[in-house]
């Protein structure tokens, strides 16, 4: 059994093949799928392909990349749309959610400060519902980490999480996991393969980010969430891990950090 932990399943790249996309992964062992929203736009897209799909679920949450256009009736809006959801034994966790220095148009100072904002306000609404969250910390780690320690949410996921190994500590003992993915599989990825194959096991869970960080052998194609047990196969031989260990490991992992997909797993 393994879980993609972060995946964005609504995206154009799938071409309205959504459903067969998650049914190719359900087929090569992949058991469930969390679909991450980033705007109000699209809350109800994953909310629908996450009751649509038997093999996924779905997080609410405004991006960072679309904080620009975002205003602080949105951040109302969502908070209405988390109260709904907490009915829905599909809705695992506030995501995806962060903060993003790598763009440049995200920073310039007042780009930085509205992230901010936004990323608070988010934090404080998974905190008072009792939820997890699925961070985006792109060149931005530690800043995420002091916001996350200062409103601290009921754990979360490190999405695509290329630090340090202090940075990974601080994550873990905020009760965070880590997500790694495709970018595992370049040789010439050294700081993540080398944090992949020397963090707690405990601390990893799997991810593809699709249609995005496609594996080696995708890449430059769509990644899609068939492919988490070869990136497990390349995680597995980094670590020179039992396979089989792996996936379990990481799915306990995963379902520890988010504990109502573990409900929706156990059937």
């Amino acid at each position: 059994m393994w879980i993609d932990t972060h995946c964005h399943l609504d995206a154009r790249e799938f071409g309205g093949e959504s459903l067969k996309v998650a049914a190719d992964a359900a087929g090569k062992g992949v058991s469930m799928i969390v679909i991450p929203a980033i705007d109000v736009a699209n809350f109800d897209a994953v909310r629908d392909l996450g009751r649509a799909a038997p093999n996924a679920c779905y997080g609410i949450g405004i991006h960072p990349i679309c904080v620009p256009k975002a205003t602080d009736a949105d951040l109302a809006l969502m908070r209405e749309r988390v109260a709904q959801a907490m009915d829905d034994p599909r809705f695992v966790a506030i995501g995806e959610i962060g903060l993003d220095f790598f763009l440049p148009e995200l920073c310039e100072p007042a780009m930085r400060d509205k992230q901010v904002h936004f990323l608070r306000e988010q934090l404080r609404i998974a905190r008072d519902f009792g939820l997890p969250v699925l961070t985006h910390v792109r060149k931005s780690q530690d800043q995420v980490l002091k916001h996350v320690r200062q409103i601290p949410p009921a754990g979360g996921i490190a999405h695509a999480f290329n630090g340090s190994f202090q940075q990974a500590q601080g994550f873990i003992d905020a009760g965070f996991r880590l997500g790694f993915g495709g970018n595992l599989t370049f040789t010439r990825a050294l700081q993540i393969r080398r944090l992949a194959a020397e963090l707690p096991l405990s601390s990893i869970v799997m991810e593809t980010d699709s249609p995005d960080i496609a594996p080696a052998w995708v890449h430059p194609g769509v990644n899609t969430p068939q492919q988490v047990p070869a990136i497990g196969e390349a995680l597995a031989e980094l670590r020179g891990a039992a396979l089989a260990e792996l996936a379990a490991v990481t799915t306990e992992n995963a379902c520890e950090v988010m504990p109502r997909m573990r409900q929706l797993i156990a059937g």
